[in-house]
């Protein structure tokens, strides 16, 4: 037991905000969950900085926007000197633990160029977000060679499940009734059991390893934030049993969307439509068939947190732990025509947050579900005050929760922002959009979704009268809607204008930019009449000793 609180930080990988019982899903019910929202505070409009794996997660580690980190897509390494939580935490002698995934991509070149050897101390803090990996297991690995950092093909291979490649062959497949191997890349086998036992799956692994660590670091003493990042539900869709045949198409919400979204002038919206997972997943049956597998991974996924929180109880450990679940985005699921993530609908850039802190200040929260408009680069100030870092305004550009957790004033914003670059992709290539201008940024005031798009109109969305986000008024004509559009553009501009590269800055930097009269440095003062009255301080304090004045 620490005296500052713990913090269990746990991120489901592409899980829908609206998957889960406490969100209002009519079939899925996910009662672990739900328990963790009953003992704190749900919100209801939180967004993520971007709407794909690896920039949407550098902005969560760092507290940052994209525009700020640089990290713009999946691959993109976070430069060497970006500030993280790992290591404001470290400044406090807190450990920021790594179980799971990152989505990383180390700045090999920038190491380099430093002389940083990546395999010292300060190598793989760099490395890994600045989290000490314990364990770090980012999946996605169907071809290449073993992860050096993930002990999870070790794992398998220590039970029995030996191959090339056991996270592919059993983990992420399964078997026919020929027996023959089926991959789950392949949307028609997701509804197969996966080659693997439940209690050898990922989540059940992954859980596994975040019960080693918190065992280890009762032990060890010091107060700690441990990130436990389960890949899935993020695909390949495949699931162990009993999971694999809990749901049908019967526990298949219809897809939010209109044939006016199909018809859209926008050229943009339109290349999303023509991407390959856009085609597969408009398609009534492809649904049908791998939303089952997805909703078995999150029940698979609330009982395994049931069986982490229960092992905490026992251990002593729920009472001094914040637990903070949450998403790096979602997942369309067929939903305006669309699949995978990459825009801003509601189902891919708004995730579930929950947060349940133990502490007495927030008895009175308990059950709360806030409407409050936040952002996922706000979790990292709220675990930096809680494990007691001072605040970084220079470097930090979330906010701190707190205020709603303990229900006391101080907590306000008026937009989320959320940014995409598709540089990439079929839409890029299909439009010839050169890299500069193939990004895009939303802003979202509560009500009006705007995104601009470079290059093209922008889109907008009034959440207000069309909650489902089905028309487009980017282009309309009506004043109001003008209006909306000049105001959210203006918006844009100012916090796209605002100081966010200052991560040098730090307090004592910034005092002594102040003292710059106090030190002698004399810049427009007439007379020393002047000078006294600007700073309170006698002229004669300047004079070098033993030297007349002037």
């Amino acid at each position: 037991m620490t005296e500052r609180p713990n913090v269990l930080w746990i991120m489901a990988d592409q899980l829908r905000f609206d998957y889960l019982s406490c969100y209002g899903h009519p079939h899925l019910h996910t009662p672990h969950i739900d328990a963790l929202a009953a003992r704190g505070v749900r919100f209801t409009n939180a967004y993520v900085q971007s709407p794909v794996c690896g920039p949407s997660r550098m902005s969560a580690y760092t507290g940052r926007y994209v525009r700020s980190h640089g990290s713009t897509w999946n691959g993109m390494p976070l430069r060497v000197g970006e500030p993280t939580l790992g290591d404001h935490l470290r400044e406090v002698g807190a450990r920021a633990v790594l179980v799971g995934k990152t989505h990383m991509t180390a700045d090999a070149e920038g190491m380099a160029w430093l002389g940083i050897d990546p395999d010292s101390e300060i190598g793989v803090r760099v490395s890994e977000c600045g989290f000490e990996p314990f364990e770090r297991d980012d999946g996605l690995h169907p071809d290449s060679p073993r992860q050096k950092w993930s002990a999870y093909d070790d794992y398998l291979e220590a039970h029995g499940y030996s191959s090339d490649n056991p996270w592919e062959d059993f983990a992420n497949s399964g078997v026919g009734e020929d027996g023959d191997l089926l991959s789950a890349w392949l949307l028609k086998n997701s509804r197969l059991a996966a080659n693997v036992p439940e209690e050898h799956s990922e989540t059940a692994y992954m859980t596994d390893r975040a019960i080693d660590f918190m065992t280890e670091a009762q032990a060890d003493g010091r107060p700690w934030m441990c990130h436990l990042s389960y890949i899935k539900p993020h695909w390949p869709y495949i699931v162990p049993a009993p999971y694999h045949d809990m749901y049908d198409e019967r526990h298949v919400v219809p897809p939010i969307r209109a044939e006016e979204e199909r018809d859209t002038d926008h050229p943009l919206l339109a290349a999303y439509l023509q991407a390959r997972v856009c085609r597969s997943f408009a398609r009534d049956e492809v649904r049908e068939h791998v939303i089952p597998a997805y909703m078995g991974l999150i029940k698979q996924l609330d009982d395994n947190l049931g069986r982490l929180f229960a092992w905490m109880d026992e251990a002593g450990l729920s009472e001094n732990t914040i637990v903070a679940f949450t998403s790096d985005h979602g997942d369309y699921m067929g939903d305006h025509w669309m699949g995978d993530k990459d825009f801003y609908h509601e189902m891919a850039v708004k995730v579930p947050l929950i947060v349940a802190d133990p502490r007495p200040q927030a008895d009175a929260t308990r059950g709360l579900v806030s409407d409050a408009l936040v952002e996922m680069i706000d979790l990292a100030p709220t675990f930096m005050n809680a494990l007691g870092c001072a605040a970084k305004p220079h470097v930090i550009e979330g906010r701190d929760l707190t205020p709603i957790l303990h229900g006391t004033d101080g907590f306000a914003r008026h937009y989320a922002i959320s940014q995409h670059d598709y540089h990439w992709s079929d839409m890029a290539r299909l439009l010839d959009q050169p890299q500069e201008d193939a990004h895009t940024t939303m802003i979202f005031d509560g009500r009006w979704k705007y995104i601009r798009c470079e290059g093209f109109r922008p889109v907008l969305f009034d959440l207000e009268t069309d909650p489902r986000e089905v028309t487009d008024l980017g282009a309309s004509e009506a004043e109001e809607h003008r209006a909306v559009r000049s105001r959210m553009e203006a918006a844009l501009l100012d916090w796209a204008t605002r100081h966010h590269t200052r991560i040098t800055a730090t307090q004592t930097v910034l005092a002594r930019q102040k003292r710059a009269a106090e030190e002698g440095i004399l810049i427009g003062f007439w007379d020393e009449a002047e000078y006294e009255a600007a700073t309170g301080i006698a002229f004669d304090r300047l004079e070098p000793a033993g030297k007349p004045g002037r």
